[in-house]
């Protein structure tokens, strides 16, 4: 990975080597870093919207508080510093290129003091560099080497399971902060250096239904404490949720925020309507989560093309919605999002409220399919998929 030889951290393109310096530097905006706001970031919002949206930015807030405190204690199964912790959040923010997240998370990491200049951490932190830059930008290059690389330099399976937590949480709040901004109009700023997510290959989704597997030792029902068997018995009866909830235990304040979360924005998959589902299936197959396309596909139950033009890849997926208008402008809408969050603007929403969705119903269908891409990174970073025979 490439080594940028910069001083300090006052910057969005931040070192993977540290090195210490004396002098002190300012991040871009030092503001950024005192929002009272931690998950919009203090964008404001219509009173009507925070009345309406309360309940689960209030959820939201408190993934936020779990993942990303103002101190974070080092211990023997914990390792992850504040330090190590905010790096990754800009690393991540960047790679969604919402400047927004960028200007804040890089605000906070720059007073925070480094890890030392041994070959150990920067081996360290360029490892958790490079697979937080993957698993945001391209999360079908992670798999068993990749979670492998992280034990290697000294992440218990708790630090593993909040990393990947942490990144699948910056991808839905940069999602979220684009969705708001683009209903209040406001310009989507370009980032220099920035690609789009490119689609996960199609040979992943050809070989029929794949069922998820742990890559990580779960939490055993024997040893479960008090507080990890009340988050489960919440957990395990939603049903994204419910394979992964054993493994995502290993961290239990941030399994019962997400819970509360995705109780507040998702839908049940068996009873979610025709918008969610192909939602959840447009994120999957973008991100290459084959487990959570597979879910949705058996839940689909409107005309039988849809998730098998899906599967085939975007020519295929025109075609299909070339007579379906509805469809069409959650196609359009979604793809942008997942793909760059940081170019998502209010001309990604017109097309929704020509096909006569409210603001609301528009918002909500953009919020979860940002929380879909935070489930499909959990199911990638964290397992496997194998065939259903």
């Amino acid at each position: 990975m490439e080594q940028r030889r910069i001083s300090g951290k006052g910057h969005w393109y931040h070192e993977t080597q540290s090195s210490r310096s004396d002098a002190v530097v300012l991040p871009l905006v030092p503001e950024a870093a005192f929002l009272e706001d931690r998950f919009l970031l203090d964008l404001e919002l219509s009173t009507e919207q925070l009345c309406v949206e309360a309940a689960w930015l209030s959820a939201a807030r408190n993934v936020s508080e779990c993942l990303l405190p103002d101190n974070s204690a080092v211990t023997r199964l914990h390792t992850l510093s504040s330090y190590d912790r905010l790096s990754t959040a800009l690393t991540v923010a960047q790679v969604f290129g919402v400047q927004r997240l960028c200007n804040h998370y890089a605000a906070r990491l720059a007073p925070q003091p480094g890890p030392d200049s041994s070959r150990e951490s920067n081996r360290r932190l360029t490892q958790i560099t490079q697979y937080a830059r993957q698993l945001a930008s391209q999360p079908t290059l992670i798999d068993d080497v990749s979670r492998q690389q992280l034990d290697e330099v000294a992440l218990s399976v708790n630090d593993i399971v909040t990393f990947n937590q942490l990144i699948g949480f910056i991808g839905f709040q940069s999602r979220v902060i684009a969705v708001f901004q683009a209903l209040q109009g406001l310009p989507a700023r370009w980032l220099p250096g920035l690609h789009a997510q490119q689609d996960a290959n199609a040979e992943l989704f050809l070989e029929g239904d794949s069922q998820w597997q742990a890559g990580l030792p779960a939490v055993e029902q024997r040893y479960a404490n008090t507080d990890q068997l009340e988050v489960l018995n919440i957990s395990q009866t939603q049903h994204v949720l419910q394979d992964m909830s054993w493994l995502l235990v290993h961290n239990t304040s941030v399994l019962s925020a997400l819970s509360n979360l995705t109780h507040l924005l998702l839908p049940h998959t068996a009873q979610a309507s025709h918008d969610h589902i192909l939602v959840g299936l447009l994120t999957a197959r973008i991100n290459g989560s084959v487990g959570c396309f597979t879910d949705f596909a058996n839940a689909w139950h409107g005309e039988s093309g849809l998730p098998e033009a899906i599967r085939n890849g975007e020519r295929a997926l025109q075609a299909w919605s070339h007579n379906h208008p509805r469809e069409r402008a959650v196609i359009q809408a979604v793809r942008v999002l997942t793909r760059a969050p940081g170019s998502f603007s209010a001309a990604q929403l017109q097309p929704l409220f020509e096909q006569g969705f409210t603001e609301n119903e528009a918002l909500q269908l953009m919020v979860s399919s940002g929380l879909y891409g935070w489930l499909n990174r959990l199911k990638i970073g964290l397992g496997n998929t194998s065939r259903v025979s």
